[in-house]
């Protein structure tokens, strides 16, 4: 999802190549979704022959002011983009068109030819975005309601720290909260909280002054580094978190450097590689690689660094216990493995069953107890054994009722149920074989 880097890069490449341009041809989407409160005929109408004088931004949504209102807008959603025939505007998305490439694309909702032939469009594939035409696009809805602008409007250390003890809520649902600040979505949060070393689920309310210090700063400084990079996600520093965000649980790590990011200033990757080859005090091993752990935090899937990332206070006693549940959830993805061992001996022991019946004096085995929940004529030689034997088959019925939730079809109620009917019968025949043995 674009958020405000992104949108950010996008309105730096308009003012830098369509500024002073009269738009001489435009195409509006008929997409009633994305084109909210006007026609494309209306629209296309209102902006042609209009010259674009800048281009502005706040939070994720952006708008452009002609010579005349009114002016488009657009609120990119989960998956609009700027795009510039000729221009690359950002690599968050594929946004260099080829001469091979579809153009305009078929996922176009705003088309804009200018008067030096430069070509300019808005796509967005999923359809979440809007773009809306407005006399006065900052004193009405979405932007009217939007908080300070997270790069633009900073709040000063003891303002955040005033703001942020009134708000008893997750310190990730707030920063995702656009009319509290406006511009971070998902990874930036992620990313900020990483960095300043925050839990996303601690009380915002909670945080001490210093805490709330360093997420300010490290908001700054995140948002100003991938701007820097014109929103280039491979040139991000490697000890982002951003990095590992789409790996699977399990196989997302990160290289955590000497000190947290925000404790002093960003510095390059070359940088950083130049200061360790010099001082020789640190080295990517194992020991430097932190786990990521992923939760929701905010409704959103959320990547964190539990052993950096912990709940102070209050909140100490309740991580607990959601670690444990979650830990759990992921060995239940893992049983599979488990139960498939626990099949092998099962059939082994069928075999041993098998072998015991043919001798018929044999003494049954132990590990003949469980399939003989199995089979009918063979639960008696294990049922025959001792009353502890007995305790030890209804503990096994205990995990064996566990078993189907994950593998159905194994083992189910009935069959125990159905083999309870034949003991007593067969009982006596076995008793009695070993009796006549010891007679001879």
């Amino acid at each position: 999802m674009p958020e405000l880097p992104e949108v950010e890069a996008a309105r730096r490449a308009i003012k830098e190549h369509c500024i002073g341009k009269k738009i001489v041809k435009s195409i509006i989407a008929d997409d009633k979704k994305v084109i909210d409160g006007v026609s494309a005929s209306d629209f296309e109408a209102s902006i042609l022959g209009k010259t674009i004088l800048s281009a502005h931004r706040k939070g994720k949504n952006m708008w452009l002011r002609l010579d005349s209102p009114p002016f488009p807008s657009f609120q990119f959603g989960m998956s609009g983009a700027i795009y510039i025939k000729g221009v690359a505007v950002t690599k968050y998305k594929r946004s260099a068109v080829k001469d091979a490439d579809e153009w305009p694309s078929k996922y176009s909702k705003f088309f804009v030819e200018l008067d030096d032939g430069l070509e300019l469009s808005f796509t967005d594939k999923r359809r979440f975005a809007k773009v809306r035409l407005l006399e006065n696009p900052t004193s009405v809805p979405p932007i009217s309601e939007l908080g300070p602008d997270a790069l633009l409007e900073p709040m000063t250390a003891d303002e955040y720290a005033e703001s942020l003890s009134k708000r008893k809520l997750g310190i990730k649902a707030l920063l995702l909260d656009q009319s509290f600040i406006s511009g971070i979505g998902n990874w930036l949060a992620d990313e900020v909280l990483y960095q300043a070393r925050i839990h996303p689920q601690q009380i915002a309310a909670s945080l001490s002054k210093e805490s709330c210090a360093t997420l300010l700063k490290c908001i700054k400084e995140v948002i100003e580094k991938a701007i820097e990079v014109g929103a280039d996600s491979s040139q991000f520093p490697d000890n982002w978190i951003f990095h590992s965000r789409e790996k699977k649980p399990g196989k997302a790590f990160v290289d955590v450097a000497p000190s947290c990011m925000c404790a002093n200033s960003i510095f390059s990757f070359l940088e950083f590689s130049v200061t360790l080859m010099l001082e020789e005090t640190y080295c990517l091993d194992s020991s430097a690689r932190k786990k990521i752990d992923f939760i929701t935090a905010g409704g959103r899937t959320t990547a964190y660094v539990p052993e950096l990332q912990k709940l102070n206070g209050v909140q100490t006693a309740k991580a607990v216990s959601k670690p444990k549940k979650q830990a759990s959830k992921r060995k239940n993805t893992g049983d599979d493995d488990e139960d498939n061992s626990v099949d092998e001996p099962e059939s082994d022991g069928e075999e041993i069953t098998e072998h015991v019946k043919s001798k018929k004096g044999g003494k049954p085995r132990a590990q003949a107890k469980k399939p003989s929940k199995k089979r009918k004529s063979k639960e008696s030689d294990d049922d025959d054994e001792d009353d502890s034997g007995g305790d030890d088959d209804e503990s096994g019925d205990d995990d064996a009722d566990e078993v189907p939730k994950t593998k159905s079809g194994k083992v189910t109620k009935s069959k125990p149920a159905k083999a309870v009917k034949t003991p007593k019968e067969k009982v006596v025949s076995q008793k009695s074989k070993p009796m006549k043995k010891k007679a001879k």
